[in-house]
């Protein structure tokens, strides 16, 4: 038999894990619209040298130094904001997550796929 994690949590609807997954993406929501992170993207831009007369902006990638259309860039936190899996964890997770531009940089698609796969070793 396969037992349950009780649902505590929104009026039954979340299990402690679904809480907090549901508190961190509210977070993470609200930190696209960051304005450090415009200001990394800002720094990292050019106006486009190409054919494609759509395209106005490349962003140089600070791993590989290549350059890339917006659509394949990210920005990434250098100090990865950790868990939220409990009260205890929020402090330091926010603070992490709305930090200044001296933690966060342009990465390619590619690049920050790489460093996600090193995180998790």
């Amino acid at each position: 038999m396969v037992s349950r994690v009780p649902k505590t949590r929104g009026g039954g609807r979340y299990t402690e894990a679904g809480y907090f997954s549901f508190i961190r993406s509210g977070l993470r929501q609200k930190s696209m619209k960051w304005p450090p992170k415009y200001d990394v993207l800002n720094a990292a831009k050019r106006p486009h040298k190409g054919t494609d007369k759509r395209r106005k902006f490349d962003y140089q990638c600070a791993s590989c130094k290549d350059w890339h259309k917006g659509k394949d860039v990210q920005v990434d936190h250098i100090v990865e904001c950790g868990s939220l899996k409990k009260y205890s964890d929020l402090p330091k997770f926010v603070e992490l997550m709305f930090c200044e531009a001296d933690n966060l940089q342009v990465l390619c698609t590619k690049c920050h796929d790489r460093k996600t796969q090193e995180r998790k070793k």
